[in-house]
């Protein structure tokens, strides 16, 4: 059956969860989790929480599913061991670099991909589980299709989110609200810029970026016929009324009652904006996924509804087989076993003879059946009574108690597990040699001949231009070394045409790929390419950037959300090279931004920018060929008047990254880049290399 994963942001959160018929509960522990304003649990509250858990048979995953810093890893290192101690059943990461010091401290500790990893296919899936990852959270963008073939050759579980809020990004591609405010979704500090109004070219105030939330409790039978091992509750940021709401409806279909209308309405009331979406499970993109979160007034009376359902409450959740021996001239005996044969044997005094009532099988029924205020209730009873007995209901009673007690006892006990100690990642020095320039174009036209003269050491293009045929890629392929690029998203249906363009490019002469995903490495180095990672990989500390060279990257982006001094530190293994100049990528988006807005898909032609309440414009691309949306910031990355500080850093090379960009203005930044340039902080910007980020 499927296992019910419920938010717990809060110790009533947790309990809400529980005693609604929750499977397991999600939450967050110290300074490393995507939810850092939510009410984080502290040691000694993790292990009470822990211990709570599972006695009432209820599994604990921690969040460590933030980027972390070199000089963070230590730390994080003991929230991993502090949440062994306290028997947390699993920890989700999304940095390689935490998942490989998870390995070394707790090496029994099961660990799961989380959504931020932004998992999208199979190849993604597998690299996880060699990764060692026994449970991956596929991104919300995936269709059903896309579902069920994963789950039906995926090697380790699949967990789908199935309610709760959706981002416009896949989750940790966006760097939206890090460049605009330094609060980084990546580092569990999202502002939610994308739940703003924005323009669209100037004109009509809208939410493009905002989506409904999602909501498939109508689809969990056809998720767990599929293979899917749990479905994801979104909302550690919510009230705990939320949480009991959403777990009871949501366990009772799992359940295969059918969903009500009554039920429907109440996950509305209690939490939607404007209503929810299946749009992505359909595969059913569009405007009618989009909506607000609305002020409303309460509904005082389901909020109260929601509270009796967990406060001063305890649901019998936990089936226990019982036996119990009353014998004359012999000491009486009770037993009792749970589902995972974990048992528990009181001895009590010996029965006398009865001098008016007897004790009757169906009398000590009774008594052993009075399990109010336990997490447990009788579901087998194997009863051997001697006729002409007597023993008291207060014996009984007594006799049950603290059967359970020790019981409890025994099921929050954390079982031992081994511990190793963290050693930092090692920090291997630049390759020897000076730093180069590097280039990446959108466009054929964009390969000018002040580019060719310019001799950039690698031209990146996407893969669907490099196949082109255009008389300028032509020119680039005789006289540069040409890096085709691939779209940073790719679902299973679009691979083998993408091998047939790995195969194609090869034949002419491209030797290399640039990825910007954990599932698309493999596939190219079994193509004979050599690959080189972007941004998109997110490397954030020397243990990351290790773990990609291990796999045979030939080269390395850094995150854009670290500082220059960050960068300089970081372990080098293979060449590293910044994206110096130009528009930063921000989000990608599934939905096309443009299609909603018109009916009609034209991101292929022309130019569409949002426009934010500073009038500021944020240009969409596509990506590559595909009809998913690029939102690019407002202004341009520029170093060209500080380049002897990004030579300082030990990179390879420093990318620039043409976007929007004519042929005049790529002409002039080149020109900058080779003879120096001045900074206009009205149309420029430094990113993060000198603010960093929260």
């Amino acid at each position: 059956m499927l296992e019910v994963l419920s938010p717990a942001g809060s110790g009533d959160a947790l309990v809400a969860a529980v005693q609604n018929g929750a499977d397991a509960v999600y939450l967050g522990g110290g300074s490393f989790n995507a939810r850092m304003n939510a009410k984080n649990f502290t040691e000694e509250q993790l292990r009470q929480s822990v211990s709570y858990c599972h006695v009432r048979g209820v599994k604990v995953y921690l969040t460590l599913n933030t980027l972390v810093l070199d000089r963070e890893l230590q730390a994080a290192s003991q929230c991993v061991l502090e949440a062994q101690r306290a028997g947390v059943d699993a920890i989700l990461v999304q940095d390689l670099g935490v998942l490989q010091m998870v390995r070394q401290v707790a090496p029994d500790m099961p660990i799961h991909a989380s959504t931020q990893m932004a998992v999208h296919d199979l190849n993604g899936v597998r690299k996880a589980a060699e990764l060692g990852c026994s449970r991956v959270v596929l991104a919300r963008e995936l269709g059903r299709d896309q579902i069920a073939m994963i789950c039906q050759n995926s090697p380790i579980e699949v967990e789908v989110f199935v309610h709760g809020a959706l981002c416009m990004c896949y989750s940790g591609q966006c760097y939206l609200s890090a460049m605009i405010g330094r609060r980084s979704g990546n580092r569990g500090q999202c502002a939610q810029p994308c739940r703003m109004s924005y323009g669209f070219d100037r004109s009509e105030n809208r939410y493009p970026l905002s989506l409904k939330d999602n909501c498939l409790v109508a689809y969990l039978q056809e998720l767990s016929a599929m293979g899917v091992a749990c479905v994801k509750i979104e909302g550690r940021m919510k009230r705990a009324e939320y949480v009991a709401i959403t777990t009871r409806i949501y366990k009772d279909a799992v359940q295969g009652r059918p969903v009500t209308t009554e039920q429907l309405r109440a996950l509305k009331k209690v939490f939607s904006r404007q209503g929810f979406t299946d749009g992505y499970y359909r595969n059913r993109t569009g405007q009618n996924m989009f909506g607000v979160r609305q002020e409303e007034t309460p509904d005082r009376t389901l909020l109260a509804q929601a509270r009796a359902t967990y406060e001063n409450r305890e649901s019998q959740r936990v089936p226990l087989t019982v036996h119990m021996q009353v014998r004359a001239n012999m000491a009486t005996e009770l037993s009792v076993w749970d589902s995972e044969d974990r048992s528990v044997t009181i001895q009590g005094p010996v029965p006398e003879a009865a001098v008016n009532r007897p004790l009757t099988q169906e009398g000590l029924m009774d008594r052993l059946g009075k399990t109010g205020g336990t997490p447990y209730y009788m579901q087998h009873a194997f009863l051997d009574v001697e006729e002409g007995l007597s023993l008291s209901a207060s014996t009984v009673n007594t006799m049950r108690r603290d059967a359970l007690s020790r019981l409890s006892a025994l099921r929050g006990k954390v079982r031992e597990a081994r511990t190793g100690t963290f050693s930092p990642p090692t920090v291997y020095a630049a390759p020897a040699g000076g730093t180069v320039f590097t280039v990446s174009v959108q466009a054929p036209e964009q390969i000018t001949e002040s580019l060719l003269r310019f001799r950039p050491a690698v031209l990146y293009m996407p893969i669907s231009m490099v196949l082109s045929g255009h008389p300028n890629v032509t020119a680039a392929l005789s006289s540069l070394p040409v890096c085709a690029v691939l779209p940073r998203v790719i679902w299973d249906g679009q691979w083998d045409s993408i091998i047939r363009q790995l195969g194609l490019i090869r034949s002419m002469g491209v030797q290399s790929v640039l990825v910007g995903n954990l599932g698309h490495i493999d596939p190219v180095l079994r193509s004979g390419l050599q690959v080189r990672g972007d941004f998109g990989l997110n490397v954030f500390n020397s243990g990351s950037a290790n773990v990609y060279a291990a796999m045979g990257l030939a080269s390395l982006t850094p995150s854009f959300e670290l500082t220059l001094p960050q960068i300089r530190d970081l372990s080098k293994p293979v060449p590293m090279e910044l994206i110096a100049y130009g528009r930063l990528p921000l989000m990608i988006t599934e939905n096309c931004v443009i299609h909603s807005r018109t009916g009609s898909c034209t991101c292929g032609s022309g130019r569409t920018s949002l426009i934010d309440r500073t009038g500021s414009s944020f240009p969409l691309l596509r990506d590559g060929d595909t009809c998913r949306n690029v939102l690019y910031n407002s202004r341009k990355l520029y170093w060209a008047d500080r380049l002897d500080k990004l030579r300082e850093l030990g990179l390879w090379g420093l990318r620039l990254s043409f976007t929007t960009e004519n042929t005049q203005q790529m002409d002039a930044v080149l020109r900058e880049h080779l003879t120096g340039g001045v900074f206009d902080p009205g149309v420029s910007t430094r990113g993060l290399y000198l603010r960093g980020v929260e």
